[in-house]
């Protein structure tokens, strides 16, 4: 009996270290964000760079009219911009309604490739053709709204050299429900924190799958994939080829986020199985390259792959410290309860820094309930369920 228990806090000591490791990666990232500048100097010159907004859009006829209207504001000269919509595969008004809010409109129909990454292929070939030249293109989604100067800070990035740009992308219906709420703080700590974190360390912001923006030759040399996360598999495959993501902080995206769990499933199933499939494709590759270029970018891109999902981070964080207590482990009970502290520093210091509303934080109240969910999908998930192609999420 005396066996069995040694070898079973064994164990979980080294489940223990393993956690500690990933939660010290975060605090880490957390450290160095407090260093990281939260403006974009303006170059102070007369704005120069034309930018295509390209927005996919299926059945979008209803949100449509309000992110052109958003655009509509830029604070930026109007012969600089311009709106491109793909409307995919549509059954609805969403070709009319972006036309009739001034788009450019092409409508395509292949009910073979679908997904967001064969849209944008397919809208970047139409605007090639056209007798006009973009210094770079904005990836915006059908259900999001823009900061009014959103191209301001772009320009003057690209004006500095920088060559991929990831915008923060935010909640935009943060308060119509629990299960919004926490979704907000995820992306804060998710699309704020870490990325801040990363621009004072080196390494690579990643990209978000909306607002995101790419010197022109980018898109037209690297085609976007069908894949369901072809976000991540696009920012892999640029950071191999050498051309690191910036984070512009003070260029903001919101959109909108389904308000119940249900709605947000087969949304999160798509992504936690997309993150599957890229540790498994690039995540050996990366630590590899990393090794043999000497290169932190490309380690710490594989470190972000590594790190499960908060909730199943801080799940498995509540059940080590609870497998301490059972198993009379005093080194587990420490570890656990350093792991569940520096995670509540990393959720709060994200909160702190982006001047959260009390509502989110009291949206942690029902973190638990959660975290069970999280943990659920994500087991499914493991086990082969879940969407294996693009499945357009629910809205409000």
């Amino acid at each position: 009996m005396d066996i069995v228990l040694t070898l079973l806090r064994a164990g979980l000591l080294a489940s223990d270290l393993i956690l500690a490791v990933l939660v010290a990666y975060l605090l880490l990232l957390t450290a160095a964000a407090f260093f990281a500048p939260r403006s974009t100097p303006q170059h102070g010159g007369t704005p120069r760079h034309r930018f295509a907004f390209l927005i996919p859009a299926h059945n979008e006829e209803q949100l449509l009219p309000e992110v052109l209207a958003s655009l509509d504001q830029l604070d930026y000269p109007h012969a600089l911009r311009q709106f491109f919509v793909v409307a995919d595969n549509c059954t609805d008004r969403t070709a009319e309604v972006a036309r009739s809010a001034g788009a450019i409109v092409y409508e395509r129909h292949d009910q073979t490739l679908r997904g967001k990454g064969y849209a944008l292929n397919w809208l970047v070939e139409q605007i090639a053709t056209r007798d006009e030249i973009y210094d770079a293109v904005v990836i915006l989604d059908a259900d999001t709204i823009v900061s009014s100067n959103f191209l301001r800070v772009m320009d003057a990035r690209f004006a500095r050299g920088e060559r991929v740009i990831q915008s923060y992308y935010a909640v935009r219906n943060a308060e119509s429900s629990w299960s919004t709420s926490l979704r907000a703080v995820a992306l804060i700590v998710l699309h704020f924190l870490r990325p801040q974190g990363r621009m004072v360390l080196g390494g690579s912001t990643g990209l978000k799958g909306n607002g995101m923006v790419f010197a022109t030759d980018i898109v037209r040399r690297q085609p976007f994939t069908g894949g369901l996360t072809e976000d991540i598999e696009y920012h892999m495959e640029l950071i191999l080829d050498g051309e690191r993501t910036m984070f512009a902080p003070d260029a903001v995206v919101w959109a909108e986020m389904p308000n119940t769990l249900k709605a947000a499933d087969s949304q999160h199933a798509r992504w936690e199985r997309g993150r599957v499939e890229m540790v498994r494709r690039f995540v050996p590759r990366l630590l590899r390259e990393a090794l043999q270029r000497r290169d932190f970018m490309l380690f710490d891109a594989a470190m972000e792959q590594l790190i499960p999902p908060f909730s199943v981070l801080a799940g498995a964080s509540a059940a080590a410290l609870g497998a301490g207590v059972v198993l009379r482990s005093r080194p587990a009970v420490i570890i656990g309860t350093a792991l569940i502290g520096g995670q509540a520093v990393y959720v709060l210091t994200g909160l702190a820094m982006t001047g959260a509303s009390p509502k989110l934080y009291q949206a942690l109240l029902y973190a638990p309930g959660l975290v069970v969910w999280k943990i659920l999908l994500y087991l499914r998930v493991l086990f082969g369920a879940g969407p294996k192609a693009w499945v357009r999420t629910a809205r409000n």
